[in-house]
């Protein structure tokens, strides 16, 4: 058999993909990254890596690159509680990484790792229109071009509307729609710039979180039950709507006095998506076609890179990629279902409605506030925190 063209083509060039293909280069592998986009622009993605993402990034070789050139360590999640109290978290000196979040504008990180895995020797395609993969033991892709190209794997790297996932012959799961997350970036609103600012409204059903990007600028989330609110947030029209209802948060009303609107504004269903076991017949899925985990915990950008040092390790210590793509899958599904459980948790606690749902709160919340080791750190450990049946009986208030 002739040897493939590339050791691994990858479909997509944005944080997954690329830090992959970088990675990949450096241990001399014929890399191949095959990105769509000609120039990344903003899409109200993620722009904010928890510090358990931020030590996988120190162990994939960019956080340096990404904090130096396009981000920030932000080191306090100040959580508003009404009336003007705050609660603070000094994620650094809390976090087992020891690191706080890095924020930035998530195009511009793309831009900053497509760029780093060509420097490395990845062989960078943009635009390149993938239109079919074929699996096998020396999988195929085709671009709109009529090109094809051999491999010995196929990386999906395309994000949450994967089409490699279909090529490929997995099945995708998905949650029912139930939270809605509504986004833009805010020019001249006077809230800090050293902090991640967070509310939860129970009554309201709806929490809020303004991700600090510097130069005056914030990310705002407003995440709410996709049932209270049909009409969805989208648009310069919405603009004044949208900024009313961040208002009638906890947080000080006056921050949004000057605040404008300086990009996207747009609405998206939070529910979680995934494959079981992505790995199969040459075709491995990182990232958000792997497993899209529910954006309203902010966790996809840190388990992607999960997923980009796993896959790299296994590829790296065995010759057969076959068997190096099944371990990874096994890692994955580990990692996936216990975020999965721990967010569900948090879902069911905050934004769950009726006379039993209060009980639970009832019952639970003073438990949480006498002990915060009942409910599992995302932002400090992600999927490394207790997941297990005992945690989640000390989650609900059952022993």
């Amino acid at each position: 058999m002739s040897r493939p063209g590339y050791d691994l083509v990858i479909v997509g060039g944005g944080l997954a993909g690329s830090a992959l293909g970088l990675n990949m280069a450096r241990a001399g592998v014929r890399v191949l990254i095959l990105e769509r986009e000609a120039k990344f622009r903003d899409r109200v993605r993620g722009e904010g890596i928890f510090p358990w993402g931020c030590a996988e990034a120190c162990a994939l070789g960019i956080y340096q690159d990404l904090q130096q050139r396009c981000g920030r360590e932000i080191r306090t999640w100040r959580r508003h509680l009404g009336a003007g109290r705050t609660a603070d978290r000094d994620l650094a000196a809390t976090a087992p990484s020891g690191l706080g979040m890095l924020n930035f504008r998530h195009e511009q990180m793309q831009e900053v790792l497509i760029e780093l895995a060509e420097k490395a020797g990845a062989t960078v395609r943009r635009p390149a229109e993938v239109v079919g993969v074929t699996p096998g033991a020396c999988p195929e892709v085709r671009l709109r071009d009529g090109e094809q190209l051999t491999a010995r794997l196929v990386v999906g790297a395309d994000g949450r509307a994967s089409r490699v996932r279909g090529w490929g012959g997995f099945t995708v799961r998905r949650d029912p729609d139930f939270l809605v997350i509504a986004s833009t970036v805010h020019q001249g609103l006077d809230a800090p710039q050293d902090a991640i600012q967070s509310c939860l409204s129970i009554e309201r059903g709806q929490s809020m979180l303004l991700y600090p990007l510097g130069a005056g600028r914030h990310r705002s989330y407003l995440i709410h039950r996709a049932a209270d609110r049909p009409q969805r947030f989208s648009g310069e029209r919405d603009a004044t709507a949208f900024l009313a209802a961040c208002r009638q948060m906890a947080m000080p009303a006056e921050w949004f006095g000057g605040a404008r609107q300086n990009g996207l504004l747009a609405s998206f269903d939070s529910s979680a998506s995934w494959v079981e076991h992505p790995a199969r017949d040459g075709v491995v899925l990182i990232g958000d076609a792997a497993g899209a985990s529910d954006p309203t915990y902010g966790c996809g950008l840190a388990l992607a890179l999960r997923d980009v040092r796993q896959l790299r390790d296994q590829l790296l210590a065995e010759p057969d990629w076959l068997i190096a793509a099944d371990r990874y899958a096994t890692a994955h599904d580990r990692d996936f279902s216990a975020l999965k459980r721990i967010t569900d948790w948090y879902t069911d606690m905050s934004f769950s409605t009726g006379p039993a749902a209060d009980a639970m709160r009832a019952r639970c919340l003073p438990l949480w506030a006498a002990d915060r080791s009942r409910t599992p750190d995302l932002h400090g450990a992600g999927p490394d925190a207790p997941s297990d049946e005992a945690a989640r009986l000390r989650f609900y208030g059952l022993v």
